[in-house]
């Protein structure tokens, strides 16, 4: 049995763990990060990075299949979804080996195995024949355990027929059709994905509309977009049962009337959330807090345990690896002296990687006037955008929300070619508080996509001259 001591332990090293260690490293702790899989989390292994790929895929199909539009003439398309998926998991791979090379670079100790929290000052390390293997000695304890998708009571859940995420990306060959359960980001993705290649789709979602947390005007868009694509969609309807039957699935639903349906199709997919990874860690021996499965921090990530920390999805609510990400820093840096004002939960951006991509951050219209903000909202289309028409995808808007008093930019959400890469510029503006005249004042380049935020702000002060 191995003995360490370290001044911080790091159990798990998805996106927030592995940035916390070697965040801490750099400023100067002696550092361990725990780690029972492969590097990185489910983040780089089955979730952000190679769905990415696997849509990236599914965007070059949607091309392939208009190539006729942008003049080029293909009589027959032949697809290796074999490949498709295989390219998927090298891009993981990848991912997996570089996060190995940095814990390297920075001077952390990687420990394999499963970490348990004994006390407040020990974590056990035990191999998968369950034998323990080291025993580590330390000042603070950081978890970082992630999660995994929801287990719902109803939704038999075999990984054969009835799949979750992961299953769904190792697919060999595409289902004649599929019935997606829950449409937040993770459904929708892999909707979009899997229609992309001919499946027949069905999106069942409890809620009102797609997207929930999305801006009222981005959800309607892309149901818009998806059902003109062929998919259907059933919004305000419960998931009573889902279960193999024969050689495919029965999936029974029950609508706002109360009436039932029975689907079918050749898979189902569970897309209803996911839930933290809390079990045989440790956090009974310590007693640290937990509020409806999740750990409860302050804003530094502390738990109720001072010298016990948590970061990430385990931490509840929003579940985004950048999220996780800036967690690790803040706690690293608070672990280690140094000031930090913690993490802007308010100023967190979320996207969905589908075509049209969408991407939001700050208070939707509705939450902004909820909150008593008068406002100035404006919403500039692509259509009228010269480069959305160059590359063939001027659909979807870029919708500002200002309050009106200040002109403090209270929310961003946007519809449309490449809008994951462009919430980034509304994310700095609002940190640097910006306001509307500030952003439309700016000079954006042309022509790119960019400067719909640019026509979209000025239109909300009523200066817009391309619409």
């Amino acid at each position: 049995m191995n003995q360490h001591s370290f001044d911080l332990v790091v159990i798990g090293s998805g996106p927030g763990g592995y940035v916390a260690a070697i965040r801490a490293s750099q400023l100067g702790l002696k550092v361990a990060c725990i780690e029972r899989d492969r590097l990185g989390g489910v983040c780089l292994n089955w979730g952000c990075i190679p769905s990415k790929s696997l849509l990236k895929n599914a965007e070059y199909m949607n091309f392939l299949q208009h190539a006729e539009d942008y003049g080029f003439g293909l009589k027959q398309i032949d697809v290796d979804f074999p490949k498709v998926i295989a390219r998927s998991r090298g891009v993981a791979d990848k991912m997996s080996s570089g996060v190995s090379f940095l814990l390297k670079k920075h001077k952390v100790t990687l420990i394999k195995g499963w970490g348990t929290i004994k006390n407040n000052t020990t974590v056990e390390v035990k191999d998968e024949a369950g034998t323990v293997t080291d025993i580590v000695t330390v000042k603070t304890i950081m978890i970082a355990t992630g999660a995994r998708p929801r287990q719902i009571p109803g939704i038999d859940v075999d990984r054969e027929f009835i799949l979750t995420s992961t299953e769904a990306m190792l697919q060999q060959k595409t289902p004649k059709s599929l019935i997606v359960m829950g449409a937040g980001a993770i459904g929708i993705e892999f909707a979009y994905f899997y229609k992309s290649f001919g499946t027949e789709v069905t999106v069942i979602e409890m809620l009102d509309r797609i997207l929930p947390v999305e801006d009222e005007d981005v959800s309607k868009e892309l149901r818009k977009t998806f059902e003109r694509d062929g998919m259907k969609i059933i919004t305000e309807a419960k998931v009573v049962s889902a279960k193999k039957k024969g050689k495919g699935v029965e999936v029974v639903i029950e609508k706002k009337d109360g009436t039932k349906e029975t689907l079918t199709a050749e898979l189902g997919l569970n897309a209803i959330g996911v839930q933290g990874n809390i079990e045989n860690i440790g956090l009974e021996n310590v007693g640290v807090t937990l509020e409806r499965g999740w750990i409860t921090v302050d804003k530094y990530c502390r738990t109720n345990v001072p010298n016990i920390y948590a970061i990430g999805d385990v931490a509840g609510a929003p579940w985004l690896a950048h999220k996780a990400s800036a967690e690790g820093i803040v706690a690293a840096e608070h672990i280690a002296g140094h000031h930090t004002d913690g993490v802007d939960f308010s100023n967190i951006p979320g996207c969905t990687y589908c075509q049209p991509q969408v991407a939001s951050i700050g208070l939707t219209e509705k939450k902004a006037k909820e909150a008593g903000y008068e406002v100035k909202v404006g919403k500039f289309p692509f259509t009228a955008n010269g480069k959305a028409h160059g590359i063939g995808k001027a659909q979807g808007f870029v919708k500002l929300v200002f309050d009106a008093k200040y002109g403090e930019v209270l929310g961003a959400h946007m519809i449309g070619p490449d809008v994951t890469e462009l919430i980034n510029e509304i994310g700095l503006a609002r940190t640097l508080g910006a306001t509307g005249q500030s952003i439309f004042k700016t000079v954006h380049a042309h022509p790119t996509l960019g400067e719909a935020i640019m026509e979209s702000a000025a239109l909300a002060y009523g200066e817009c001259v391309n619409l």
